[in-house]
């Protein structure tokens, strides 16, 4: 069957295999039944459905960082929007010889850091131990308290033209991509709603349900938490440490989260150094521990080494294992599995010769046009051109004579793999499907039961028909890979199969709280500048002059509170808002889809409006909008967030922000020229509380009026006095707010601030006064940061 509509065009190369038609030319059976949907839908329908996809990644904020001059730039995620097809029978028999490579593979970095019995046998070079990057002569003799060097694996692997498959590397470090797998599967359902052939495709989340439970079961992890170790925010997978952090309920540190104590690993939290039994780590080796590592390492947590040494903490995979990546190690790896096994490789790895032995170099420079020759050290795939390194750069621009020279000079340093033909399988190309060179990415993880595999989720498809151009950074995308039955599937979850049991979450660790409580307040300065600008562009709407003298009062009083209206308004909000993302970035484990998609929302409406602004009518209309969208967002994040110790802090934030920025408005509208009306009418409007104020007083604003519903009202959400008593109960409620009958310093700060402003008559109001109490916020900030944040 050959559907004319979208197959016109799909013409297989000779040489080269392809998932969805066989040797012959015919469509291999597992493709029917979605073939035959498929082919039903009209192109509108297609177009519709792949942007029902496209939007669903954008709304959950599925992202990657291509390398460019800007680390922070976020990307949209590469759907290939057709999901790779295998049948269970295949995959099952690729999983029995993965399962081979892994047992082999922890025999090898087990020997690497232990007896190097491979070395001294003659197995494996010694040079390319020695001067490798990747093994770290710190962590020799060290043995993982697990008993096990290898946890989760991932294993690129590509079909050869003669249908076999073969695997291209070994992913051991920190293997990215499960997560993601995971946002792959939830796209194309959107994609693919049809209940069948869905039905038959095997489901992911017992595979995390399955490596959660084997971390828990680690040596001394029982009473203690397990914990993702990212870099942080700027690397290029940030998000789905976040992600797969939320996904299975665990909390997400840095390197500055940790603390290593008497050779235990603690996390700094808010209520003290809290022990942690397991880190899924997600930063190379290198990176860990700047004491007995790289020292130059600000990611990395001191003495980390020192507890593994110690058998006190379980690491995901661990230290050192990278070196199970280096490129050369392919050439040693089929006689070193019949050395260790006892057995060939059930499924062989792209083959591999290393320049370091004369017969060797020989093979490659009689076949240098025809392999990939590169850095044998290197970690990077024979398709990641973008990171092969300046030795694979270099062989490219030779040739003959010239080249067999230079790999003489270089011989230890290099390598020659065969030249990849990989498979093809359908992507959607203009219209018609059309295909592309593909490679599978299978996920191991270790369990009690054995080596457990995730069905599917994970390939990469080429942009073009070049397998150069596989990788994300050359342009490549992702599709996900669908295991199909001959009948209905299995249902899964992540749910464990016993009886309800209500988890600890454990206490917020400090970095995270400090970016909650410094979002509260970023988000809270953000909506106040709105307020103003908003009020500043009302005015110029009914006077159209700008330098009608009460509207250069309001300009000035803005100009006092370090808002300038010379600018466009976009420009003077940018800066509090970009902050708050990227707070917000950095606890994103911790925020709902929703918030994020209301946060992402209002930074790509103020972006919108930087090309549009005009100053009056429009701009207040803008800034309305924007008003409306940040109110939205706080409403989401305030009323939805669990209120344990996170929301606790976001709330203080925004608490203190608000309290010190009405200080700082109220004294400025009475400080300008003898408090004219029109600056009391605008802090009103400041403090949304216009109504109120008509309501309740019946007269034009005075600073009395003004003084009393601001700053003193203990009923009104926008006074000084209610946010002070709002901090002080949540003062109340934080670890350490009382100690042996006594008030922490920051509960007492509150105390006294609460007790003055209540005591207080709207004419003791005064700018004075308001500065006080201002000094008394900042008191309070650094009295919360010392016994939290720090």
């Amino acid at each position: 069957m050959r559907p004319a509509s979208v197959l016109a065009d799909y013409a297989v190369k000779p040489g080269v295999a392809d998932e969805l038609f066989d040797g012959q030319g015919v469509m291999r059976p597992v493709w029917a039944s979605f073939m035959e949907q498929f082919a039903r839908l009209s192109p509108e329908q297609v177009a519709e459905r792949f942007a029902r996809g496209n939007q669903y990644l954008r709304d959950v904020g599925v992202f990657y960082r291509q390398y460019s001059a800007d680390p922070l730039q976020e990307r949209e995620w590469p759907l290939s929007h057709v999901p790779v097809i295998l049948h269970e029978r295949d995959w099952d028999e690729i999983c029995a010889g993965l399962a081979q490579r892994a047992e082999l593979l922890e025999r090898v970095v087990a020997d690497l850091y232990g007896e190097a019995q491979l070395v001294r046998d003659g197995h494996l070079p010694a040079i390319l131990v020695a001067q490798n990057p990747e093994w770290h002569r710190p962590l020799v003799g060290i043995a993982p308290a697990s008993g096990h060097f290898l946890h989760l694996i991932a294993f690129e692997i590509g079909r050869s033209p003669d249908g076999s498959w073969l695997v291209l590397g070994d992913r051991t470090q920190s293997p990215s991509g499960a997560g993601f797998a995971l946002e792959n599967r939830m796209a194309t359902a959107r994609i693919f709603p049809d209940p069948f052939p869905r039905a038959n495709v095997r489901r992911l989340a017992g595979f995390f349900r399955a490596f959660r439970g084997a971390m828990d079961a680690l040596p001394g992890a029982h009473g203690r938490r397990a914990a993702v170790l990212s870099p942080g925010p700027g690397n290029d997978t940030y998000f789905e440490h976040s992600y797969i952090a939320r996904y299975l309920g665990l909390p997400l540190l840095e390197g500055d989260d940790l603390i290593v104590q008497n050779g235990e690993v603690r996390v700094r939290t808010v209520s003290g150094p809290q022990p942690v039994g397991v880190l899924w780590r997600r930063l190379d080796t290198a990176y860990a521990d700047p004491l007995e590592l790289d020292e130059s390492s600000h990611i990395g947590t001191p003495g980390l080494v020192d507890a593994v040494r110690q058998s006190n903490v379980n690491i995901v995979n661990a230290l050192g294992s990278g070196i199970l990546e280096t490129r050369a190690l392919l050439a040693f790896l089929p006689k070193i599995a019949e050395v260790l096994l006892g057995e060939p490789l059930r499924i062989p790895n792209i083959a591999t010769w290393w320049c370091g032995q004369p017969s060797e170099r020989e093979v490659v420079k009689a076949n240098a046009e025809g392999m990939f020759i590169g850095d044998a050290l290197s970690r990077a795939l024979p398709f990641d051109i973008g990171s092969a390194g300046p030795l694979a750069e270099a062989a490219r621009t030779l040739s003959g004579d010239a080249l067999s020279d230079w790999i003489d000079a270089n011989a230890p340093n290099l390598v020659g793999q065969e030249a990849v033909t990989l498979s093809t399988t359908p992507c959607w190309v203009e219209d018609r499907l059309m295909p592309r060179p593909m490679s599978v990415r299978v996920f191991a993880a270790r369990t009690p039961q054995g080596w457990s595999f995730l069905p599917g989720g994970y390939a990469r498809v080429g942009r073009t028909g070049d397998a150069a151009a596989l990788s994300m950074q050359q342009g490549g995308s992702v599709a996900d890979v669908w295991i199909m039955c001959d009948g209905p599937a299995a249902p899964d979850t992540l749910l464990d199969r016993e009886s309800f049991r209500r988890e600890d979450t454990g206490a917020l660790p400090s970095r995270t709280a400090d970016n909650l409580y410094w979002l509260g307040r970023y988000v809270e300065r953000t909506e106040g500048a709105i307020r103003l600008l908003r009020g500043y562009h009302l005015r110029l709407a009914e006077t159209g002059d700008p330098f009608d003298g009460s509207l250069r009062e309001v300009a000035d009083l803005l100009a006092a509170l370090f808002l300038d209206v010379g600018q466009p308004a976009p420009a003077a909000i940018a800066p509090a808002l970009g902050a708050a993302r990227v707070c917000a970035g950095r606890v994103r484990d911790r925020f709902s889809v929703d918030g994020w998609a209301a946060l992402n929302d209002l930074v790509n409406s103020l972006e919108a409006m930087s090309g549009t602004f005009q100053p009056g009518d429009e701009s207040a209309r803008q800034l309305s909008v924007l008003l409306r969208k940040i109110t939205g967002f706080n409403g989401l994040v305030h009323e939805n967030m669990h209120r344990t110790s996170g929301w606790r802090f976001l709330t203080f934030g925004r608490a203190i922000e608000r309290a010190d920025a009405a200080a700082a408005a109220v004294a400025a509208c009475m400080e300008g020229n003898g408090a004219a009306t029109g600056l009391l009418d605008m802090a009103l409007e400041y403090g949304d509380s216009r109504v109120t104020h008509q309501r309740r007083y019946r007269i034009d604003p005075t600073r009395e009026t003004v003084a009393d519903l601001l700053a003193l009202d203990s009923h009104n959400p926008r006074s000084i006095l209610f946010q002070v008593t709002s901090m002080r109960r949540i003062a109340e409620d934080l670890p350490r707010a009382r100690v042996q009958g006594r008030v922490s310093d920051l509960l007492g700060a509150l105390l006294r601030l609460e007790t003055d402003l209540v005591v207080s008559r709207p004419g003791d109001v005064t700018p004075e006064r308001l500065r006080a109490v201002r000094a008394a916020l900042a008191g309070v900030s650094t009295a919360l940061s010392a016994a939290y944040l720090a």
